[in-house]
């Protein structure tokens, strides 16, 4: 099935976002976690794709596995700066072969060997020319990244939209934001982005911080600003585990629960590998907002 399908209902949805292993000798764990996460039975789950590919095996092996297995629709994602034209179109084919029809195109992050090269020497620049050739490619579904706080390498936010808007010309069906911490933000970001006529499905994109720890990683990830709201129940719970747990999922399921009641009906959680925190946001949704996600 189509993620765009999916979006293009009515009825609020839920998705989760998992990762390969690093090594194979964790393969098998990952995979157990992964299809923990599916017997939710989520709108749909992405699994990611690491750093120059070192991962992308996996990558399409577990997002097959979850489609067949479970009958959960997957995203597969898809970079392509650190990668050439004939790796990409490789990783296509293989895509099609395994009966992947929903792809994030992505730029991927910059490898350090990479960065000291001429960019003028890349295949792909941007995500922009991924978009467009996995629509020449074939029949697939592609989503596209967004950052509502402005992406790390963008002059300015106006800047960031005309870039977006350039990968929803080039055939991208949805966007997805990185991490938000703060709605408002997003809600502002939705404005702009509606305003310069980019009218494709937006999904927020929700962290659920579980421990202190991962603070300080999502903002280097992301760079996302992080309200006093959040920074507080951080200092008060940080010390202990198991109420930081309780908390990050608390505050998640706050956020979804804001996005839905403000006309948002797609959320997509960055749940990593964690089957007991992607089922505690699924029980509290379907409590709070009385529908069964668990069907």
């Amino acid at each position: 099935m189509k993620i765009i399908d999916i979006l293009d209902t009515k009825n609020m949805s839920l998705s989760f976002e998992v990762f390969p292993p690093k090594k194979e000798s964790t393969f098998e764990s990952v995979v157990a976690a992964t299809e923990e996460i599916a017997a939710c039975h989520p709108a749909f789950m992405s699994v990611t794709y690491g750093a120059g590919g070192g991962t992308s095996r996996y990558t399409m092996e577990i997002a097959k596995n979850i489609k067949d297995k479970y009958n959960v629709p997957t995203l597969a994602h898809l970079t392509c700066v650190s990668s050439s034209r004939d790796m990409v179109h490789q990783k296509i084919q293989e895509m099609k072969e395994m009966g992947i029809v929903n792809v994030m195109a992505l730029r991927g992050d910059l490898t350090p060997e990479l960065e000291k090269t001429d960019p003028s020497t890349w295949d792909y620049k941007h995500a922009t020319e991924l978009v467009r050739e996995l629509k020449e490619a074939g029949d697939f579904c592609v989503g596209a990244a967004c950052y509502p706080e402005v992406h790390p390498d963008s002059v300015n936010q106006k800047d960031d939209l005309t870039h977006i808007k350039e990968k929803v010309e080039a055939g991208a069906d949805f966007l997805t934001t990185q991490m938000v911490f703060d709605n408002n933000l997003f809600f502002n970001f939705m404005y702009k982005i509606r305003e310069i006529g980019v009218t494709v499905p937006i999904i927020p994109g929700i962290m659920p911080i579980t421990n202190a720890n991962q603070v300080e990683r999502a903002i280097k990830l992301s760079g996302s600003f992080m309200p006093q709201r959040f920074k507080s129940l951080v200092d008060y719970f940080g010390n202990d585990p198991d109420a930081m747990k309780q908390a990050g999922i608390a505050y998640a399921t706050d956020q979804i629960i804001d996005l839905y009641a403000n006309g948002i009906t797609n959320v997509h959680v960055y749940s990593m590998n964690k089957p007991d925190v992607a089922k505690a946001i699924m029980d509290n949704l379907s409590n709070i907002l009385g529908k069964d996600f668990n069907r």
